[in-house]
């Protein structure tokens, strides 16, 4: 041979000392008797360059590999049993599909199978954060569907419980949202506001959380001794509170660093995704159906719709914060003028007599029977009803083929429309921007897999 082992080597090390033209890549040849081979040695800086031009070019990375990560079902950020399936690049989203139905139950062929009045329990489920405008909801759709209109202060009372299960719902959304980007004092001031209308709920209902509050043309009861007193006890207090939150977040720097242009939806992407409630109106769409198709007779309330254009996720927590504050504006003024009568339909066909006559007449005692175990006697139709409730748009659809028992029934739920544009949303946000969108969305997966 014309070369030594020891001169191959000599001449190796004198190519690595000069750097190719290319930059790349060092190349040396190594001469034997009657072979030449070339060597190629990946240059690190050369590779990181490359690497560097290609990502900020918005070109896909030959040279890496994306990831593929699943957040959920059991994340404490997520806020339920949603499942995330992530595709990352680096720290950055590239694809995202939500996973949902781990909490699926079947609630609307449950309601086929049984009387309109024994799927009220079940509304409370749905929205679990707001369970009395989950009743209120289901209770006027079938109302629509008998063609019935509740007494004034059945209506008056209605609208009083569902703007505190807004206040609640809202309380808790701000809180847990404003803990997800690291505000931990936040959600202490939140959630005690919320202990106190639980303990209004279970003034009025008998329940704290599960409430089951309406019934098919009345309510379960009237206001107690003393509860309008308490109530207006707590709007003051909650107004405090709501002014204290106000001074923790609304202009604390690493707040609205983490949401302010983040998770931005424009109008036309919120109008084409089907988003109501909040979110909705973040982007700039005045739509709110206690004002555009009034029921309970909103239409007598002085109260003002908050609309944001901004889109983000900041813009999503002051439309909840403001929405406090006018749902304890009209309950003042509920409160104010709340009309004497009684809360239920006078319908002696339809409805559960009175128990001090069931216990002393015989009759009463029958109709009692009959009513409880063949249910209210609907019409053959189809009716649909939607209540803004928290989270957006609640709607019920309702067929009927006459009888006791829906032939079919189908929710519209707030939370599923709204997490349906979280694959368009997230896709070119940072993995540690996910828990400030997903908490300005508020979605809750009781509703939305039903």
């Amino acid at each position: 041979m014309n070369a030594t082992v020891a001169e191959a080597c000599e001449i190796f090390h004198k190519a690595l000392a000069n750097r190719h033209p290319l930059g790349a890549y060092w190349v040396a040849e190594i001469r034997m008797s009657s072979i030449t081979t070339e060597y190629e040695v990946p240059d690190t800086l050369g590779r990181a360059a490359n690497a560097a031009e290609d990502y900020h070019a918005e070109t896909d990375d030959l040279m890496g590999e994306r990831m593929v990560l699943n957040m959920g079902p059991s994340h404490p950020a997520t806020h339920g049993v949603l499942r995330l399936i992530l595709e990352l690049d680096g720290e950055v989203i590239v694809k995202a599909d939500p996973d949902v139905g781990f909490l699926h139950r079947g609630d609307e062929k449950i309601a086929e199978n049984m009387h309109y009045n024994q799927f009220v329990p079940y509304t409370d489920r749905l929205d679990y954060l707001a369970p009395l405008a989950n009743n209120v909801a289901y209770a006027c759709a079938v109302e629509k569907l008998m063609g019935w209109e509740l007494p004034p202060r059945g209506q008056a009372l209605r609208v009083l419980c569902c703007e505190l299960a807004r206040i609640s719902a809202h309380m808790l959304g701000v809180g847990v949202c404003a803990m997800d980007v690291g505000a931990m004092t936040v959600f202490l001031y939140t959630f005690t506001e919320r202990e106190k209308i639980y303990n209004l709920c279970e003034q009025l209902t008998g329940a704290r959380f599960t409430t089951s509050y309406t019934r098919v043309g009345g309510q379960l009861r009237d206001m107690p001794a003393g509860f309008e007193a308490a109530v207006r006890t707590f709007l003051s207090e909650c107004e405090v509170a709501i002014g204290e939150i106000g001074k923790l977040l609304d202009k604390n720097k690493i707040f609205i660093d983490r949401m302010a242009d983040i998770g931005v939806i424009t109008r036309e992407s919120a109008i084409s995704w089907a988003m109501t409630g909040p979110n909705l109106r973040a982007s700039g769409v005045s739509r709110d159906l206690r004002k555009d198709s009034p029921y309970l007779g909103y239409e007598k309330y002085d109260f003002d719709v908050p609309i944001a254009e901004e889109g983000d996720c900041y813009a999503r927590y002051q439309i909840r914060m403001e929405e406090m504050r006018q749902s304890i504006r009209i309950c003042r003024q509920v409160l104010d003028t709340m009309p004497s009568g009684p809360v239920n339909l006078a319908d002696p066909k339809s409805m559960l007599p009175n128990k001090e006559r069931v216990l002393m007449s015989m009759e009463e005692l029958i109709h009692h029977f009959i009513v409880s175990t063949q249910g209210i006697d609907a019409p053959a139709g189809e009716v649909y009803f939607g209540a803004e409730n928290p989270k957006g748009e609640l709607g019920f659809y309702i067929h009927s083929k006459g009888g006791g028992v829906p032939n079919r029934l189908k929710i519209r739920s707030p939370s599923f429309c709204n997490l349906a544009i979280v694959s368009k949303l997230l896709p070119g946000h940072m993995v540690s921007d996910i828990p400030a969108i997903l908490g300005s969305l508020d979605f809750v997966m009781g509703e939305c897999d039903r």
